[in-house]
């Protein structure tokens, strides 16, 4: 058969390579150690489950539903009021089957078919699918360990900048666990401003940050909202992942435009997620809270385990991931990572599959307990693999 061209743009999909590899592995009774996939290991809340499946028992909801419920948008209101102290209107928001659908739609809202748009390097994929999607010209500024992998929009030439009709932001960063600050924001809504680019802002994890420090909104900064959008999950805060329960919020302009897409695709989100979303956005906080420490405390199982073994891994600042760099002589992250899975069990993501300046680098996702952690460190350690004749 024939296919078009529009799919050469896009990789083969690593985490099904990784996962037919994983798969053999079980086959073969080995015992694994899976850190390569962000699928929280959490229970979902109970009282999000319990509206779901509430919804779920009356008829009336399982027809197409077309629109946001007016209560699932206050909901959305008043959680970013209580949140983040961001006051929206129902302008401001609307709900996507995911934050990754989101993104990879939402450039072709914004551009057209040869545009530039402004992406970080390392990235999540998803953020290089969105310019493959549109058909867009991207230019890559570097997160590095220099600049402590934050934006440095100095970085970007002013002629790109004045071309590109968009920039992705994502703070905390998947994959390199960088948490943003104030002046950071500060500095890229300025810029954006005076080069007229809109800035999509990727906030999956502000409520998964360390060490005491608060997660924040982009659109919390004097000037967001002129200049830029949010997607904002659920996924990873609430443990909802296979849910899709996601929004866009922030300047209402690109939000009407980005609604009138997904009319043409979709018929809204089914009344019995809206439901469980709506649980989620006014229910108790308090298990977030618990479950970021819980993150924490895998954080410091690995990264701390990982450097008493020789392995110098920085802490994670953010996120449920930790960027790994790999060992010296070892040139090809893939092949790391393939060597790691062979010799010890344990499994993570190539940083080769986040763009350009992934390589060098593994990700972990810390979807393991504290105890199992341990035992993967101690199967890398027994392996021999950080050791080079």
């Amino acid at each position: 058969m024939n296919f078009s061209k529009r799919m050469e743009r896009f990789p083969d999909e690593i985490f099904a390579s990784l996962n037919e590899k994983t798969i053999a592995l079980q086959k073969q009774g080995r015992t694994l150690y899976n850190m390569f996939v962000g699928t929280p290991d959490f229970e979902t809340p109970k009282h999000i489950r319990d509206a779901l499946c509430e919804a779920a028992k009356d008829p009336a909801n399982w027809k197409y539903t077309l629109r946001d419920c007016d209560e699932l948008v206050q909901a959305v209101i008043h959680y970013y009021h209580k949140r983040f102290n961001v006051d929206l209107t129902p302008d401001m928001i609307a709900s996507c089957p995911g934050s990754q659908e989101g993104m990879a739609h939402i450039g072709m809202v914004l551009a057209d078919e040869g545009d530039t748009c402004i992406l970080p390097t390392p990235c999540y994929p998803a953020f290089i699918t969105c310019a493959n999607m549109a058909g867009l010209t991207p230019f890559y500024y570097p997160m590095t360990k220099e600049t402590n992998f934050l934006p440095d929009v100095s970085t970007i030439p002013d002629d790109v900048a004045d071309w590109a009709k968009f920039m992705i932001v994502s703070l905390p960063s998947n994959p390199t666990g960088s948490i943003g600050n104030d002046e950071n924001y500060m500095e890229i809504i300025a810029w954006a401003k005076k080069h007229n680019v809109l800035i999509i802002h990727d906030n999956a994890y502000s409520d998964i940050i360390f060490d005491g420090v608060e997660g924040k909104s982009f659109l919390q900064y004097p000037g967001a909202i002129e200049n830029g959008v949010e997607f904002f999950s659920l996924s990873k805060s609430f443990d909802v992942t296979g849910a899709r329960l996601s929004f866009l919020v922030g300047n209402p302009e690109v939000v009407k435009m980005f609604k009138k897409l997904r009319s043409q695709y979709d018929f809204g989100m089914f009344m019995p997620l809206q439901k469980a979303a709506i649980a989620a956005l006014e229910g108790p906080l308090d298990m977030v809270e618990e479950q970021k420490h819980k993150y924490q405390e895998r954080r410091d199982a690995l990264c701390g385990g990982l450097r008493s073994i020789g392995w110098n891994v920085p802490d994670s600042k953010g996120t449920m991931f930790v960027w790994a760099p790999i060992p010296s002589w070892y040139k090809s992250s893939m092949q790391f990572t393939l060597d790691l899975m062979d010799k010890s069990g344990v499994i993570c993501t190539p940083g080769s599959s986040f763009g350009p300046l992934g390589e060098g680098y593994v990700r972990f996702a810390l979807v393991l307990p504290p105890e199992q952690i341990k035992k993967a460190v101690q199967a890398i350690q027994d392996c021999g693999i950080l050791k080079h004749d």
